[in-house]
């Protein structure tokens, strides 16, 4: 699944930069996620970076964006034009 800002956000600019994915950005009044772009860091950090810097933990699973871990490497791989996903991370456990 891509990631999701809530309106719980106090604009504190500490997940923008941590966005390997440029998946961030300042929306109207709070900061919002690109779901095409949000792999969850999949291919970058074992976690995703904006969830655990979130000091307002307002940063939830985007129901409307269901992806398996799969589907997470092949955004990622889309994103990057990087090649198959290294044998451990395809077996690494779904969060």
């Amino acid at each position: 699944m891509a990631l999701l800002i809530t309106d719980e956000c106090i604009n504190c600019d500490v997940c923008e930069p941590e966005c390997p994915n440029d998946a961030i950005s300042m929306g109207e009044e709070i900061y919002q996620i690109d779901p095409h772009k949000c792999t969850e860091c999949v291919g970058h950090f074992e976690e995703p970076q904006c969830v655990q810097l979130c000091p307002v933990n307002c940063i939830p699973l985007h129901p409307d964006f269901v992806e398996s871990r799969e589907q997470l490497w092949a955004k990622y791989r889309r994103l990057t034009q990087a090649g198959p996903a290294p044998a451990a991370a395809d077996g690494a456990t779904a969060g």
